[in-house]
């Protein structure tokens, strides 16, 4: 059957002689009509596709790579300064982590609220809120449903995606439980139990020269490395000379990437 014998069965009647499909004869040679090939049709997996597990392992796996974002960007405007772990930083993170455990995460809805503020100087600042729902949706298609808030000013037309990008660095870093591997500020009063050891260098040096440690994870490194102020810390490479733990995970790093674009 055609398209219009298909269509006409579909609303319950039957074509008039006239109207039935019949074959262009005088369609030029080369003109006919082919469908498009199928992308998945030859499509076998791969060693680098990620294991088809449900959303809820695949997330686990996510967070246990991203182990910890420092608040490595720093804000100043004169009156206010503080440190904070942007939006791009959080996603250059998650990005490829994501990618490799077979994970998307996906807007799906978005609510918002407006409001306006007047500034010293004048003028009009655009607040919005935004709640988000998100869908964190594993490589089986199963789906895990997630929402968060995010609010932003602007003065001109840019509130709304600033709020939503807030909203998106919030799931990523509370959705995570990611924390930012600074030290606890009550570290020093030690009311019961036994403090937990801090990471040693040497372990660090193991894991940077590990093989299976990912890129994504060796910046993670750097920055962990940066807030316990280690990075000048020397131990020995592998093979046996003095170098430090800075040194070693940036040259790290580079070989891995010029060996993988190889």
């Amino acid at each position: 059957m055609g398209l219009r014998e298909n269509a006409a069965a579909a609303a319950g009647r039957t074509l008039v002689d006239e109207e039935h499909d019949r074959p262009a004869e005088d369609t030029p040679p080369g003109k006919e009509y082919t469908p498009a090939p199928d992308p998945m049709a030859d499509y076998e997996p791969g060693d680098n596709d990620p294991e088809m597990v449900p959303v809820h392992i695949a997330w686990l796996r996510v967070r246990r790579e991203i182990r910890a974002i420092g608040k490595g960007e720093k804000y100043e405007d004169g009156r206010t300064k503080y440190n904070f772990r942007g939006t791009d930083t959080v996603v250059q993170y998650f990005g490829p982590v994501t990618l490799k455990h077979g994970v998307n995460v996906l807007p799906v809805r978005t609510e918002t609220s407006y409001g306006t503020k007047n500034t010293k100087s004048g003028g009009t600042m655009r607040e919005c809120t935004a709640t988000v729902t998100w869908h964190i949706m594993g490589p089986l298609g199963d789906i895990l449903t997630l929402q968060t808030a995010g609010e932003a000013l602007d003065t001109s037309d840019k509130s709304t995606t600033k709020a939503q990008t807030v909203a998106l660095r919030n799931l990523l870093l509370n959705g995570g439980l990611i924390p930012t591997g600074e030290r606890d500020p009550d570290a020093d009063r030690i009311e019961r139990g036994n403090e937990a050891p801090g990471r040693t260098a040497e372990s660090y040096r193991d894991e940077i020269v590990d093989p299976k440690t990912s890129q994504g994870r060796l910046r993670q490194i750097g920055y962990e490395l940066a807030n316990v102020r280690m990075l000048n810390t020397k131990v020995q490479n592998e093979v046996g000379d003095w170098e430090t733990l800075d040194s070693l995970g940036q040259r790290t790093f580079k070989e891995r990437a010029e060996a993988g674009a190889r």
